[in-house]
């Protein structure tokens, strides 16, 4: 016992998404540009919300604050993971692995109850549209972005709990592309059996309460928007069709991964890549080419920016100081 409390961990193996090296530079250049894709699409739709005054209302915010947890959610370990390909070795530290558990969990988390609040800001438009303005003030829906922190930071606070003192001093190999909790956990040196309880009942109740919130909230208000045939909920439908999308995307995965007992590491791979590299890339996908005032903002926004001969003056004016 004395002997392996001295041979502690101080690093772990990260196996990645393939152990081929001739698939590595192909999923270097493809996760590359979908990291790139990420950046963009979100930080376009946060720059959009922020410089359109029509669009400084509670859906849009909300929104915009979502685009901001995807863009920390593909961060976190999509960077490392790209550099990873380029290196035969994929290590990473033992505090650098903690702080992957920690923010996977702060920034799911906060993404969960954002979703919540989401739902609820189309429940009062649609339900209760006279009051909406009153409900959803400004004021509130800072309140629900900073609620929506304060769950993630404190469910990753109890997540870590569960980890941090685990003692490792064997195996050291993790089969994913970052420190993934379940993972981790497996790799400890005593049973873990009441810490993988512990740990499934935390995620699990976030993900199903959260999960089980979203489908009361979206039946109520597609009971709604169906007993009103008018042409006004015509954008309703469109905007819920978006917004149960998204909630499928990200939830789905989360909820396979942390509360159904029977996945296998293989599949608990893919659905980490698709709940923090997918979900990410086709939020702005889904809320933009599904909704006309962003497409219209958007279009705004690019005639602003991007007008005729604008950029060629540009590159012209680059070229002229490299070359004086």
């Amino acid at each position: 016992m004395n002997e392996t409390n001295h041979s502690r961990v101080t690093e772990f193996v990260l196996l990645g998404l393939s152990s081929s090296q001739e698939l590595q530079p192909f999923l270097f250049l493809i996760f590359s540009l979908l990291y790139l894709a990420i950046l963009l699409g979100n930080f376009l739709i946060i720059l959009t919300v922020t410089s359109d005054s029509r669009l400084h209302t509670p859906m849009y915010f909300l929104l915009a604050n979502l685009s901001f947890i995807d863009i920390c959610v593909a961060s976190f370990a999509t960077p490392k993971m790209i550099a990873d390909f380029l290196v035969e070795h994929k290590t990473i530290s033992f505090d650098a692995c903690l702080a992957q558990i920690f923010f996977v969990h702060l920034f799911t988390g906060s993404e969960m109850v954002i979703l919540v609040s989401m739902a609820y800001d189309r429940y009062v438009a649609i339900c209760k549209p006279l009051h909406y303005m009153t409900i959803m003030s400004r004021r509130v829906c800072i309140i629900l972005v900073l609620i929506s922190w304060c769950v993630g930071f404190i469910h990753t606070t109890s997540q870590l709990a569960f980890t941090v003192n685990l003692p490792f001093c064997g195996p050291n190999q993790v089969d994913s592309f970052f420190c993934d909790l379940p993972l981790v956990t497996k790799l400890a040196c005593i049973d873990i059996y009441v810490v993988s309880l512990l740990i499934v009942a935390d995620s699990g109740f976030l993900s199903l309460s959260s999960f089980l919130l979203l489908v009361v909230s979206y039946t109520v208000i597609l009971i709604t928007v169906r007993n009103r045939s008018c042409a006004s909920m015509a954008k309703a439908r469109s905007t819920l069709t978006a917004h149960i999308t998204v909630v499928t995307l990200f939830f789905g995965p989360c909820i396979f991964i942390y509360v159904w007992p029977f996945s296998g590491y293989s599949v608990d791979k893919v659905l980490a890549v698709f709940y923090t590299i997918f979900t990410p890339i086709l939020n702005p996908v889904i809320y933009t080419l599904r909704n006309k005032e962003m497409k219209a903002a958007m279009a705004k926004l690019k005639s602003r920016y991007l007008k005729s001969g604008q950029v060629s003056a540009v590159l012209r004016n680059i070229l002229f100081l490299e070359t004086k």
